[in-house]
């Protein structure tokens, strides 16, 4: 097994990685809240996280990963006071909270897809394990690490050591944090619910009874109840964006460990964020947030496109968003398709100086940016051209740009479509015009799986068939 280094923010250094169990890999990633679009901000991370799982994937590691939907308990203060932002966003459409969950987790899933990211081996969402995360509080309660106020069940975090060792901040720095959002009732500012009581003079969509009355979990404990639910033995990488460092991985930290007495995770992996020109941060609560939809299904540009453009950071890098950025990307991706094009057919095999090459620099804390490199050196050797190939379609298992998909689908413009192909393509049409991308989504991976693919150019959609490689 190669070695990989991965930079830990629990130790602030980078380390070698070693799994709990010999060739498997126990992958935790903080899931979405499902009351709105994701931007692409969020999207940043998603993508780093498949990078990651690529990478292990690639060194031989059967990798099982779990992703959360956050359906309930996210706050629109992000601690414990204000709205649950999905009552809020069902109010702000009037739907149900059930119809605000569906169809953002379906539009969620649907970006995943258009972005090629790997879907988890296991989603799960909260509101599917309210018993397991009142359980959990139960054994916290009965450790005394919890008390009540008249708005929930609360954390003391007094109770845990080394409540700041995943933030490295002080003590006194966090509190002045969470000061922040005041609640006089609690022992200490960085405390934090675990289980909120619904309001006495209104019902909310989403409660349930407690023992210690009608309400809604936290937003922190849903994810320590799930992971240790399913990866139980297997708590190696948690992944998140650096928003998360402080206050959400923080307070998992120190619930999980203090309902089991012992290490919750062994590496904790943090991608930084994506912003806007000015370096601010993208975010849904300045609404200054854009799309995959509004920044490149309606400029008929390939969502792959985003995807090359953060290949060019590292991880841990912030980037800032440009269109100008987007289109060196868009530029920068066309010609790679088009130095693959003249590659000819698959007949080569793989170089294995180049991939080690190649394992070298993603195995570093996944140095993405040195890979294109890699790739560009290789294409640039004098390797006859079927190797060629063949390794960069190797590669492209790690970079996920749908090379082989792509070069290798036959263009069918002005040549004849089967009929049903052609309905779909047409239905798919006029859902874009209409502007409901959800069904043009889907009308696109039905097209997919019967052999075919859609690509929206700024000339209309382009449609490909697949699997025409020798």
């Amino acid at each position: 097994m190669n070695k990989i280094y991965f930079y830990n923010t629990l130790t602030l250094k980078k380390e070698e990685f070693k799994s709990i169990k010999k060739n498997e890999v126990g992958l935790y990633t903080c899931g979405p809240t499902v009351y709105n679009f994701a931007h692409i901000g969020n999207l940043r991370a998603y993508i780093f996280e498949d990078i990651l799982k690529r990478v292990l994937i690639y060194n031989d590691y059967k990798v099982k990963h779990v992703m959360n939907i956050t359906d309930v308990g996210h706050l629109t203060g992000d601690q414990d006071m204000g709205e649950d932002k999905l009552e809020k966003g069902a109010r702000r459409e009037n739907k149900t909270v059930w119809d605000i969950v569906e169809f953002y987790t379906k539009a969620f899933k649907n970006d995943l897809k258009l972005l090629n990211i790997l879907e988890p081996n296991i989603w799960c969402k909260a509101t599917d394990y309210i018993k397991e995360q009142i359980k959990l509080i139960k054994i916290l309660e009965k450790k005394n690490y919890t008390y009540k106020t008249s708005d929930g069940v609360y954390y003391d975090t007094s109770k845990f050591k080394d409540y700041n060792k995943l933030s490295h901040l002080d003590l006194d720095t966090l509190r002045e944090g969470a000061r922040i959002e005041i609640n006089v009732e609690k022992k200490n500012p960085t405390d934090f619910a675990l289980w909120k009581f619904s309001p006495k003079d209104s019902k909310r969509q989403m409660e349930w009874d407690s023992p210690w009355g009608v309400g809604f979990p936290g937003w922190h404990i849903e994810c320590s109840a799930m992971s240790l639910k399913f990866l139980e033995d297997q708590l190696d990488i948690h992944c998140g964006g650096i928003d998360h460092i402080n206050i959400h991985h923080t307070n998992e930290i120190a619930q999980s460990e203090g309902a089991t007495g012992k290490k919750f995770f062994n590496y904790w992996i943090h991608g930084a964020f994506l912003n806007i020109v000015g370096g601010k941060k993208m975010a849904k609560s300045d609404d200054n947030f854009l799309t995959l939809e509004n920044v490149f299904g309606k400029q008929g540009i390939n969502p792959l496109v985003y995807r090359f453009f953060l290949l060019q950071a590292h991880y841990r890098k912030p980037v800032e968003y440009s269109l100008d950025g987007i289109k060196n990307a868009q530029n920068g991706l066309e010609h790679l398709y088009n130095q693959v094009r003249k590659l000819g057919k698959i007949t080569g095999e793989i170089d294995n100086d180049f991939k080690n090459k190649f394992l070298e620099v993603i195995n570093n804390d996944l140095n993405m940016p040195q890979a294109l490199g890699i790739v560009q050196e290789l294409l640039k050797s004098n390797l006859i051209n079927q190797d060629k190939l063949k390794t960069i379609l190797d590669f492209d298992k790690v970079l996920g740009l749908r090379i082989d998909e792509i070069i290798f689908g036959e263009n069918l413009i002005n040549k004849e479509i089967p009929e049903q192909i052609q309905q779909l393509i047409d239905s798919r049409k006029l859902a874009r015009d209409e502007k409901d991308f959800i069904k043009s989504d889907e009308l696109r991976d039905e097209i997919k799986e019967l052999g075919y693919q859609i690509e929206d150019t700024k000339d209309g959609q382009k449609t490909i068939k697949l699997g025409n490689r020798v």
